[in-house]
């Protein structure tokens, strides 16, 4: 049978302690209020990593939805007629899907720490699929302001809009690796408010209700630049400073610099190899723009969960990640052959090749820690009834 953990994997799951620190006023002062009060309507019988799936499912439910009335992104492009809007219940059903995955993502914590079933398992499966969730909410974004250059931006610019989500969730936990503590960004409490409530408003006034300008601006760009100036503010500083003083007084795991940046050579090689390929073959993203961001942000997953893995056991991080070769095999042949047929179907095969080996790395990795340490997934243990004497 194929294994994906070793023991020394496995020796420092057994010895791994949860370790984060939130500071976002937002999270702080009004979401884990409200959490801790939600946690006391939630049956005890319910199984945290139940909480978290239930929640990913959800938001897989918005995603589909949003795919299916507006797979191309064209449903808010004026010089697309033939494309119809999105229906406002979508945008409706989307805002209220988010919210409750947002909800469920906060609680399942509080679940495992109120039910004695905190563990190892449940960060990695939580954290793992918050990984895919990075990937899906850009597209969501993508859904509100459309695809066209009077309201919105383009493809190739949301292309880096998605990979500026990614590279920020990954160098959170690039910093743990190196600090042993999760310092959580306050980004991904007010980004995910800021969809839901847009989704909201998108639900009850109409879609083109963002078609306005702003200092000659669109609010796609508006909300593009927001993301950019956000992320590079309040992110990129604070992992530089957490880092800085994770090395001045010695509390993180001090590593050399060549093993400190280890963890982010394949995430660039990805980076890089994914921008040549837009930049240099760019018909399968302006035929099929979603192909490509579940492609990206489904390899991304997969890198960032071996991440994770190497984070909480304490082992040496991957320095290649195997579906780097299916993704060059893949670029290369969109780059060579001058047919748009031909890139198309390799990118979808490479699409199929992804999501299927990533499926089987996340719940074989789930089975053998449940084996290991002998619990269920989604089941709490029946506690049995003391004997009489």
């Amino acid at each position: 049978m194929r294994s994906y953990l070793t023991k020394d994997h496995l020796v420092g799951f057994e010895n791994y302690k949860y370790s984060c620190k939130d500071t976002s006023p937002l999270s702080v002062y009004v979401m884990h209020p409200f959490w801790n009060k939600v946690i006391l309507i939630c049956p005890k019988w319910i199984a945290p990593n139940l909480l978290t799936f239930t929640g990913f499912l959800f938001t897989l439910v918005m995603l589909a939805l949003l795919s299916l009335y507006d797979y191309e992104f064209y449903a808010n492009a004026p010089n697309h007629p033939e494309v119809l809007p999105i229906p406002s219940w979508v945008f409706l059903a989307s805002s209220i899907f988010l919210f409750l995955a947002y909800t469920l993502d906060g609680i399942d914590g509080k679940q495992a720490r109120r039910t004695g079933t905190s563990g190892p398992l449940g960060e990695l499966f939580d954290h793992g699929l918050d990984s895919l969730t990075a990937a899906i909410i850009p597209l969501a974004w993508f859904s509100i302001f459309g695809r066209s250059e009077e309201h919105s931006i383009n493809a190739l610019r949301m292309f880096f809009v998605v990979w500026n989500v990614l590279i920020h969730f990954y160098l959170t936990h690039w910093e743990k690796y190196n600090t042993g503590l999760l310092f959580l960004p306050w980004g991904y409490d007010f980004s995910m408010w800021c969809t839901i409530i847009t989704f909201f408003a998108a639900g009850v006034r109409g879609n083109d209700l963002f078609n306005f300008k702003l200092a000659g601006l669109s609010a796609g760009v508006c909300f593009e630049i927001l993301l950019y100036v956000s992320s590079g503010l309040a992110n990129l500083p604070m992992i530089g400073w957490n880092m800085y003083q994770s090395y001045k007084n010695q509390t993180g795991y001090n590593r050399t610099f060549a093993e400190a940046v280890r963890p982010l050579v394949s995430i660039t090689v990805f980076f890089v190899m994914t921008t040549l390929w837009v930049l240099l073959a760019p018909y399968v993203l302006e035929k099929d723009p979603r192909v490509v961001f579940i492609i990206i942000g489904t390899v991304f997953s997969n890198i960032c969960c071996r991440l994770i893995v190497a984070q909480m056991s304490n082992t040496r991080a991957d320095l290649y990640n195997w579906l780097l070769t299916p993704s060059g095999v893949s670029i290369a042949v969109c780059l060579l052959v001058d047919s748009e047929v031909v890139q198309l179907t390799t990118a979808y095969v490479w699409c199929a090749i992804a999501l299927i080996t990533h499926i089987h790395y996340g719940t074989f990795v789930v089975q053998e820690m449940c084996r290991h340490f002998r619990i269920m997934c989604f089941k709490i243990p029946t506690q049995e009834p003391p004997h009489a004497d």
